[in-house]
């Protein structure tokens, strides 16, 4: 019996763990390129960075959750077959019917993450041309301050400021 406990407690531990998958977004930052844009000509212009604030920025979670998912019912199968083994006495359909519906289990726990999460981001307020625009960034506060950047554009309402400053170094200790 304390095998059954033991595997439950340990379904238990990791379908928590699930439920904190999230999508950092960090691929969606304007220093981040994908492999068909790298060495390609891109328009760049500067402007004057006015503002930066904090934001929060609504990125896709659905990888995640689909990972969650998967690794859930893998998770849960296991767990429901070694249960169903042992309170069944060893036999066979005991065992698969523990697995199927440990399976079910960890799938539905799975699917508990959430399709879309919110990261951490800057609004920044910036002057181009004569003209004062806003742009939402994904990124950190301390990797943009007032003053002059770069805004790289492959698509004609994308703007990629450039981040013009460098966050402090966390040092351990």
């Amino acid at each position: 019996m304390k095998k059954n406990g033991l595997a439950l407690s340990s379904m238990v531990v990791a379908l928590i763990a699930l439920a904190g998958c999230q999508a950092t977004g960090e691929n969606y930052a304007a220093n981040v390129y994908k492999a068909g844009q790298v060495n390609a000509r891109q328009n760049a212009k500067t402007v004057n960075i006015l503002a930066v604030m904090p934001a929060k920025i609504e990125v896709d979670n659905t990888q995640a959750k689909q990972s969650a998912q998967i690794f859930g019912a893998v998770l849960g199968a296991v767990a429901g077959g070694v249960v169903g083994h042992n309170v069944g006495s060893g036999r066979a359909p005991n065992t698969a019917i523990g697995a199927v519906g440990g399976g079910v289990v960890g799938a539905a726990a799975g699917s508990l993450v959430k399709d879309t999460t919110l990261v951490d981001g800057v609004s920044i307020t910036y002057v181009e041309e004569g003209q004062t625009f806003n742009s939402a960034q994904v990124g950190r506060s301390c990797e943009f301050s007032p003053g002059m950047a770069v805004v790289v554009s492959t698509d004609a309402n994308e703007t990629r400021i450039q981040p013009n400053a460098t966050c402090p170094v966390e040092t351990k200790g």
